[in-house]
């Protein structure tokens, strides 16, 4: 958080403390006299400022005490028939000291600097209160001639006790709130960053496919330019010499697609390896990654699809971007195969040496004339509302993946034709961490 953020933030504060403290101070008792009063103003006072982050405390004490003073005035002059300006001030301007005072004694102290020792808080939150007391009692003293006596004392002290007690509760329970919060963010970014990389994971396999790719046209143009080697301009009826510069061409500059693309996959590799925070992870954890990303998914195309999963056997912790890859293809492919409402099953079962994936959904299926085709890339029966079709190259790369993985993937329409089941078994020793 910046610092005009941080003022802005204090600002706030400064506003809803100048609000709040003089209704606390309602909550009242008079353990001396008529006058000296006891109220849950001091801990709501106390809790404000720790609060505040940039702001010096004493300028708050000075804006509060004023505040409370002419509050209580205000309050003197509705309730009272016989009302006296000069009375009613003599009477509430000493809680001025009192505010002024704490908040001068908070600022000297530093309290702000134990936010992460509460005990040390609740200490100095109980002296200063004591000593703020102090110096309004003297203030009545000689202003109305107050007497204190020592059982009024030892009620001030008990007071103060419970006051930081309630503050240093209130207060823990707001930093564990904040703690659970920025958790739940961390959480959230990190789910959101694995989802990333699976996805840089997911188009690394595919680049480092176009290299082999592009390897092997090299070869074969090299290979046909030295096969025309051998031929003469009376054999073909046209100039070898410029064919074979031209394949020779055509050679060289597939092979600079490959060193631009090996740039790219190295660039690839070290990105998803400088942001992971750890290669390999529970299966519960992974399982609950692909169901957020396409809970979210789903609102995002405007449907209701519930999910559902089952994790059956004892797991190691499996390679997350391999499991995420394959995992969230299938399942974002049923969450847009469902029309409208709908249910995802996700199975997982671990039988000695194999992982095995069951992923079910209750959408319309898949018809006969596409089943050959389903996994052929290029290939979809998915367009958008504009008439474009979708890449098709989701359950292609899933089922070569698989197949690299020495695994197997099928799938089959659920009962009565209706859904699809896929089924993805893979080999255990190629997912966990090696050694």
């Amino acid at each position: 958080m910046n610092l005009s953020s941080l003022v802005k933030k204090d600002i706030y504060i400064l506003v809803l403390m100048m609000f709040t403290v003089p209704l606390a101070g309602e909550i009242k008792s008079f353990p001396l006299n008529e006058t000296f009063r006891m109220s849950f103003g001091a801990p709501t006072f106390f809790f404000f400022l720790l609060l505040l982050r940039k702001m010096p405390a004493f300028l708050p004490g000075f804006l509060t005490g004023i505040v409370v003073v002419k509050f209580r005035i205000l309050l003197d002059f509705i309730v009272q028939e016989d009302f006296d300006w000069v009375s009613s001030f003599e009477a509430h301007y000493p809680s001025f000291f009192f505010y002024f005072s704490y908040a001068c004694f908070f600022y000297i102290a530093k309290i702000n600097r134990f936010h992460h020792r509460p005990l040390i808080i609740g200490a100095s939150g109980f002296v200063i209160e004591i000593v703020a007391d102090g110096i309004e009692l003297i203030v009545q003293y000689f202003v109305l001639e107050t007497t204190i006596t020592i059982a009024a004392l030892n009620e001030i002290i008990v007071i103060a006790f419970s006051h930081s007690f309630i503050v240093l509760s209130f207060f823990n329970m707001m930093k564990l709130y904040e703690a659970q919060s920025r958790e739940r963010q961390t959480r959230k970014q990190n789910e959101h960053m694995l989802m990333l990389i699976s996805n840089l994971y997911e188009e690394s396999i595919h680049l480092k496919k176009t290299l082999k790719d592009a390897e092997n046209i090299t070869k074969k143009t090299y290979d046909l330019y030295k096969g025309l080697d051998g031929l003469t301009n009376e054999e073909v009826n046209f100039p070898i010499e410029d064919l074979q510069r031209r394949v020779l061409n055509i050679a060289g500059e597939v092979h600079e697609i490959k060193k631009d693309n090996q740039r790219i996959f190295a660039g690839l590799s070290k990105l998803i390896s400088d942001e992971s925070f750890t290669d390999y992870m529970p299966i519960h954890e992974l399982v609950n990654i692909v169901i957020k990303a396409n809970e979210k998914y789903a609102h995002l195309l405007g449907k209701d699809i519930q999910f559902v999963c089952a994790i059956k056997g004892m797991h190691p912790n499996y390679h997350i971007y391999t499991i995420l890859s394959i995992i969230n293809n299938v399942v974002a492919n049923a969450v847009e195969a469902i029309k409208e409402t709908g249910s995802i099953i996700i199975g997982i079962d671990k039988k000695q040496d194999s992982l095995e994936f069951r992923i079910g959904d209750n959408g319309p299926g898949v018809t006969s004339r596409y089943q050959e085709l389903i996994f052929e890339p290029g290939f979809t029966s998915k367009y958008d509302d504009a008439g474009n079709p979708s890449t098709g190259i989701g359950l292609s790369y899933v089922k070569e993946m698989v197949e690299q993985l020495q695994g197997d993937v099928t799938f089959q329409n659920g009962p009565e034709g209706k859904g699809t089941i896929f089924k993805i078994r893979l080999r255990v020793v190629h997912l966990v961490e090696k050694g």
